[in-house]
């Protein structure tokens, strides 16, 4: 990876926006991911001064998963949330990307994939008019626990503008597989996390709780990048951390590490 791909999503740090973002610019990142929540009543005016003024380009987005079991009603809301989203972000940044998790069956029925595939269909042809990208982040998801699958209602939606969020914690708490990170997932891979966990088995471990900053770590994340790359990966990689101990310290102090944490493994510092 290079330097010029390495981004921070915002929910890795406290403060308020104002200060969460100069943060993030003075520790040496230059694309942020937006925790919605953060964004989403402030004019797109303003937030598009405070990235200016910043010379931060935003590269995508979350706030919440995309409903394909819901009945009619709260399904169509929650559709015209994550529309919404889509359009904010559109509005941000180009090529973004909306990282989404899904709801799952209240019982079994015969294809819970092709469900799925159906809604993200259905939210992709109405953000077409946009160059913003759905990604669907597995484990986020009652039903949707690993990289294979991801990529199974990924291609069952035919839509080029849904892709794959590959997150290490994820990747580590699933039964994802290192060889399952090959050419015909990676092609559907449009956005990237990074995080490290505790040194615990995965099916022990917190995706959220047990991350700590990269090279702390149990997961061999070089190896991981380098195949990601290998197989074609050109995205950003951003760190997303839910850290207690990160949230406490001052934004800057907490958005450097972050940064110094990702050098490692950027060809420019090899």
């Amino acid at each position: 990876m290079h330097r010029s791909q390495l981004a921070i999503n915002t929910v890795s740090l406290r403060g308020s926006l104002e200060e969460i973002l100069a943060a993030c610019a003075e520790a040496g990142f230059e694309n942020v991911e937006f925790a919605l929540g953060q964004v989403r009543d402030r004019p797109v005016s303003e937030l598009r001064h405070l990235l200016q003024r910043h010379r931060l380009r935003c590269i995508g987005g979350f706030e919440t998963g995309l409903e394909a079991f819901s009945d009619r009603e709260q399904r169509a809301a929650n559709h015209a949330r994550v529309i919404e989203n889509a359009r904010l972000l559109a509005q941000l940044g180009s090529r973004c990307c909306l990282v989404v998790g899904t709801d799952g069956p209240t019982h079994a029925g015969a294809d819970p994939i092709g469900v799925l595939a159906e809604a993200f269909a259905t939210v992709a042809d109405a953000i077409a008019d946009t160059d913003v990208r759905l990604c669907l982040e597995f484990n986020w998801s009652p039903l949707v626990k690993s990289l294979r699958t991801a990529v199974e209602v990924v291609q069952r939606t035919g839509r080029a503008n849904v892709g794959v969020l590959f997150d290490p914690a994820h990747y580590h708490c699933t039964p994802t597989k290192f060889e399952q990170i090959n050419a015909t997932s990676v092609a559907h891979i449009y956005h990237v996390h990074v995080d490290d966990m505790r040194d615990k088995p995965g099916e022990l471990s917190h995706c959220n709780d047990d991350r700590v900053l990269p090279g702390q770590g149990c997961l061999d994340l070089r190896a991981i990048f380098d195949a990601l790359e290998r197989y074609g990966y050109k995205g950003y990689y951003s760190i997303e951390m839910f850290s207690k101990e990160l949230w406490a310290l001052p934004p800057l102090e907490a958005a450097k590490r972050m940064y110094d944490s990702l050098l490692p493994y950027c060809e420019e510092t090899r």
